[in-house]
């Protein structure tokens, strides 16, 4: 019975761990940025590792030419790669966080969604991410 107790503190105290290491990894993610461009920088798009739009920048001859579907065009292709960077930072952030994590099958588990562990997302194809 008081084993029981024992692995009931015990597993609530790594949870508390858990806990503190994902509010870590949510701040962190929150300072990194990571730009995404396109028509050779003429939109460049900053994103957070949140993956939420911090800013973007357009050439201003851009504006002037009037070619709107271009610019268009442009703007998503910038902002998808941004936030695909920001997406590959939080998967390597996740998969630091779960390999620190003895859970039989975790790893796996994570690798199927894309969120880091063997074989599983986290890659940095593409291009590194940018901090700062």
């Amino acid at each position: 019975m008081f084993k029981g107790l024992s692995n009931l503190a015990s597993i609530m105290k790594e949870a508390q761990q858990i806990q503190g290491r994902a509010e870590e990894m949510q701040a962190k993610l929150g300072q990194l940025r990571v730009e995404g461009s396109a028509g050779g920088n003429m939109v460049v798009v900053q994103a957070s590792g949140l993956q939420r739009i911090l800013g973007i920048k357009i050439e201003p001859s851009l504006l002037k030419d009037a070619d709107v579907e271009m610019l268009e065009d442009l703007l998503i292709s910038a902002t998808n790669q941004a936030l695909d960077k920001a997406t590959r930072a939080s998967a390597d952030e996740m998969a630091k966080l779960t390999s620190q994590l003895q859970l039989p099958g975790l790893s796996e588990m994570m690798s199927k969604f894309g969120l880091g562990g063997p074989n599983g997302g986290g890659s940095n194809s593409g291009g590194p991410a940018s901090v700062g």
